[in-house]
């Protein structure tokens, strides 16, 4: 489980301040977030639904804690995928969702997710999602290819 240095729990953080302000821990979210230099925004997951677009902080049993996008609503769940990753993950539901970015933090400047130029990248970056997913497997591939010659 993911703890805040003075002991509480991430979700513990977020019943009680309603927002919380982290460093982004991996390389799933890029370009958008960068390890160790940017931070992202979060506000506590209300009673709706997210919408397509959304990225969300959700909670992977058992206690692992995942920040990725929300690239379809369903009746009863949401399909999630990162950024940077092309294995989509099934069977979210509202209850694993712990908490919405609303913003980030990029060379000590603040960032909206309202912004125009996020709503862009976002625009695009969904939009791409397959053809993005089709050559970064294929780039993949060849560089397994490529190994085994030498």
């Amino acid at each position: 489980m993911l703890w805040m240095s003075d002991g509480i729990s991430l979700e513990e953080y977020l019943e009680t301040n309603g927002r919380l302000t982290y460093s982004n821990v991996g390389i799933s979210m890029l370009p958008l977030l960068r390890q160790g230099r940017d931070l992202f925004i979060l506000e506590k997951k209300g009673a709706g639904r997210c919408a397509v677009g959304d990225v969300v902080l959700y909670r992977r049993p058992p206690d692992q804690y995942v920040l990725h996008r929300v690239i379809e609503v369903r009746p009863e769940d949401y399909v999630i995928l990162g950024d940077n990753c092309f294995s989509r993950e099934y069977g979210i539901t509202d209850g694993d969702i712990l908490g919405v970015m609303t913003g980030f933090v990029r060379g000590g400047k603040a960032h909206s997710v309202d912004e125009r130029g996020y709503r862009l990248y976002s625009g695009f970056w969904m939009k791409t999602e397959r053809p993005r997913v089709f050559l970064k497997k294929a780039v993949r591939k060849a560089r397994r290819l490529l190994k085994k010659r030498n």
